[in-house]
């Protein structure tokens, strides 16, 4: 039987997985160091994404695995509660994801507004630069956002009089450099992944040089297994457990419907079905977290790089992940050579990558409250936390589409003689109401006066008891009457 008719892409499957491979090493790595964890974690979640999730339905070109847009929200739960915490958290986020796409949920992650998911994603970029630069020096981060960022002048002036801390900053400066500098690379050259080629050239002059730095620690990957306990089932029952459950389970959902969308522009491919990329999102963060491993996202750089690469169906995602479960069960010594700040660097890259500053402008010259949203969301990730900060920017969002949605119009048509008329039109709601009353009090009160609703979409119950109240002031004695009129239709939608 002929091969390239039963797989008649797996050349270029076969080729791009090589390429995923080589790009997905070092970040999952990096992510699970960064999140406070041994970085075979990272590696298990880049395994079980590719070769569970990436068996799944759902988005065939899509690349699934630990994501720097969690790294902040895994370290705050694993020095909250704990790393034996963090599979059954993972857990719980993995059921909830499945329960959601079994419901068909998914598409509606898509009413997300953009300004909040790029919010949520700048505010998570600015905390993980600042906490990357104090392990570029070899230095600990203060625990909160906001202490990351104040406490860094002191942090830079006291590295600056340490030699070791110096050399640890020369390795992760270099190691940005060189992710910088790659994309001017003759083409040949930028076959291999620009984070894998900066690590390698980190580790080289590490060794060449014998620089005094931190390097990865390794204790295998069967060694970094952390079965859920009973104890740390049992801590579900917390009020703070399940809110970060649910934060973990918005901002994967979110981040990986996202993605799939972005990815989708990137070939002519089938579609995502949202409601299966979530369920096998869910499934991946289900075996995420019985194996006690970071949770899981699709993550865009990987997915973009699967398709420049030339993949064509899912086998080069999940070709990926048998080439990082190889890697981690022939060669995991090979991670003791790699140096912590060469690992910082790659993220301090990736945070800057997560930070629209394009966005943030465009929004500014066309869309001013969809920017100021996406401002406050992440200044409020970075002051507070990460879950509150995502619900301060979805509230700000809804009220903002609340405001915009109420509408309001007053006609007024005065003749000189007779009634006076007030045509009402557009959305009367509590958002409006100061408007409204402002408007009609400056009618003439020594004439009736013709107030016609007919023209309001929908009338709420504040601003019908209002227009009521202003009638009846209007109507008192001494005054000329109020004569309200309106369609059938504006009472129903009154209340």
């Amino acid at each position: 039987m002929d091969r390239r008719a039963t797989f008649p892409h797996l050349r270029q499957d076969f080729t791009a997985s090589i390429v995923v491979f080589l790009v997905a090493l070092p970040l999952c790595v990096g992510v699970a160091v960064a999140s406070g964890v041994p970085a075979e974690l990272g590696l298990i979640t880049g395994i079980v994404g590719g070769i569970v999730t990436g068996f799944m339905r759902g988005s065939s070109l899509q690349v699934s695995g630990p994501a720097a847009g969690l790294t902040v929200l895994v370290f705050e739960a694993v020095q909250t509660f704990g790393i034996a915490a963090l599979g059954v958290i993972v857990l719980a986020a993995g059921l909830l994801q499945l329960a959601m796409g079994a419901l068909k949920l998914g598409r509606w992650f898509r009413a997300i507004s953009v300004s909040v998911v790029e919010g949520m994603l700048a505010g998570i970029g600015l905390v993980l630069i600042a906490g990357q630069l104090y392990a570029a020096a070899g230095m600990e981060a203060p625990a909160s956002g906001l202490g990351k960022i104040a406490g860094l002048p002191e942090a830079l002036v006291e590295a600056a009089g340490d030699t070791e801390a110096l050399a640890s900053l020369a390795v992760g400066t270099g190691t940005i450099a060189v992710m910088v500098l790659w994309k001017r690379m003759p083409e040949r050259v930028r076959a291999v992944p620009g984070a894998l080629a900066a690590v390698a050239l980190a580790t080289l002059a590490s060794f060449v040089f014998s620089l005094p730095v931190a390097a990865v620690e390794v204790q295998g990957l069967l060694g970094a297994i952390q079965l859920p306990g009973l104890d740390a089932l049992g801590a579900l029952a917390s009020v703070s457990m399940i809110g970060t459950v649910l934060a973990f389970t918005l901002i994967a959902s979110a981040e990986s419907l996202f993605s799939a969308a972005a990815v989708d522009r990137l070939h002519d491919g089938p579609r995502t079905q949202y409601d299966k990329e979530l369920m096998a999102q869910g499934t991946g963060n289900t075996v995420c977290g019985l194996l006690g491993a970071l949770p899981m996202t699709a993550v865009i750089v990987r997915s973009s790089a699967n398709v420049q690469a030339g993949a064509k169906t899912k086998a080069s995602r999940v070709l990926h992940g048998v080439w990082l479960l190889l890697f981690a069960a022939l060669l995991p010594s090979a991670l003791a050579l790699i140096p912590l700040p060469a690992l910082a660097g790659i993220l301090v890259h990736a945070g800057w990558k997560l930070i629209p500053l394009r966005t943030i402008a465009t929004l500014w010259r066309g869309h001013r409250g969809e920017a100021l949203i996406l401002v406050a969301t992440a200044v409020a990730i970075v002051t507070v936390n990460m879950f509150e900060g995502v619900l301060i920017g979805l509230a700000l969002s809804v009220a903002k589409t609340a405001w915009d949605a109420s509408h309001i119009n007053l006609e007024v048509i005065d003749k000189g003689a007779g009634p006076v008329q007030a045509y009402l039109s557009g959305n009367a709601t509590f958002l409006r109401l100061p408007k409204i009353l402002d408007s009609l009090e400056e009618l003439p009160q020594d004439r009736p006066v013709e107030l016609d609703l007919s023209g309001l979409h929908h009338l709420d119950h504040a601003c019908r008891t209002a227009l009521e109240n202003w009638a009846a002031r209007h109507s008192s004695p001494g005054t000329e009457p109020v004569q309200m009129t309106g369609p059938a239709k504006a009472e129903a939608t009154s209340g």
